[in-house]
């Protein structure tokens, strides 16, 4: 499985994302610009509630896996900027939506948009953002590029409906659970990193890797998410410890931890979680069991292991900047606290 790196050990992290937001500086720069133009309209709430959420503080690895998966392989034109912002459009339509359905009340350490605005609004701004992200889809004139695309948000939207299907369901297996990260989480990271090679011109080959790269580096990502939610601290995390077991979400750390206990154990998780008993003295519980059977360093374990593929993805390709930077970004997603 690889070395863990233990969670409280992270702060000395070497990784970063510097070289990748180094290379891609300029490109990001007119995505930005992008989106702020593709997010106005008369219709005041709908800027107000975009530009709420995409101010927050994310990093944008999205868009700029697409920025760089496009440069790997020496493109030179303008539509790259169109498919990224459409790709961070994608995002952010589904973490406005993901809110509503989770009833989160924090994004990134502010308030969600339906906290301010309402469910209906951010639901409605959300499919905004999708429409938006369909047309500038439309105008870079690749079929293939559409289709990886609007696939993806089909498969983001079965994993939204699955996880509502495994919800507080304490029987939930692994595979379940990867089945609903595999779709709601790396969907959109293979789109992103495979949609550069496609506008590129590249081969078939070189659109495996890439799609291989980023489906294997979502899956890492969201498993230390889980990892974090059990062991990191409310403002690396942009929301409170333990929210994912105050919603009643199964995760990975919940599931090894429910499988490994004893009976007596498994009836606690079942009473928190499929009841909703999500006391505080009920999370110091959880994280103590959490802790007892290893679950968090198995996570990250389990982490590390698809990080591997990812960078075995890479392999074959030539040793460029790019290609580097888009290595590091692996050990950074799994080393982050923040």
């Amino acid at each position: 499985m690889g070395v863990v790196i233990p969670l409280e050990e992270s702060k000395n992290k070497l990784a970063s994302i510097k070289p990748l937001l180094d290379l891609t500086k300029a490109d990001m720069e007119r995505v930005n610009q992008l989106i702020l133009s593709k997010a106005g309209s008369d219709v005041q709430m709908i800027p107000e509630v975009a530009e709420h959420l995409i101010s927050s503080g994310g990093k944008r690895l999205r868009p700029m896996l697409t920025i760089a998966s496009a440069a790997l392989y020496g493109y030179q034109g303008d539509n790259h900027i169109k498919l990224a912002t459409s790709v961070e459009f994608l995002h952010t339509a589904t973490l406005l939506h993901d809110d509503v359905v989770d009833e989160s009340d924090l994004r990134r350490g502010k308030s969600t948009a339906r906290m301010i605005w309402g469910n209906q609004a951010s639901v409605l701004v959300g499919d905004f953002l999708l429409g938006q992200a369909f047309r500038m889809m439309v105008e870079v004139g690749s079929l293939e590029a559409l289709d990886v695309l609007s696939s993806a948000a089909c498969v983001i939207a079965e994993g939204e409906v699955l996880q509502l299907s495994v919800s507080k369901n304490m029987e939930t297996t692994e595979d379940d659970y990867l089945s609903v990260i595999r779709a709601k989480t790396a969907a959109l990271f293979a789109a992103a990193a495979e949609v550069g090679p496609i506008v590129a011109n590249a081969g078939k080959a070189e659109r495996n890797a890439l799609k291989s790269y980023g489906t294997n580096l979502g899956l890492a990502f969201q498993l230390v998410d889980d990892a974090l939610d059990y062991g990191g601290k409310a403002a690396d995390l942009g929301k409170n410890v333990g929210d994912d077991f105050r919603e009643g979400k199964i995760t990975l750390p919940v599931i090894l931890a429910y499988r490994r206990g004893t009976e007596k154990e498994r009836a606690f998780w079942r009473e928190a979680i499929e009841t909703g008993n999500n006391s505080d003295e009920n999370l110091e519980k959880a994280l103590g069991l959490i802790t007892k059977y290893g679950a968090l360093a198995d996570t990250i374990a389990r982490a590390v292991h698809y990080g591997t593929i990812a960078r075995d993805a890479l392999a074959p390709l030539p040793e460029t900047p790019w290609k580097s930077a888009l290595l590091e970004v692996i050990d950074f997603c799994i080393e982050r606290v923040n």
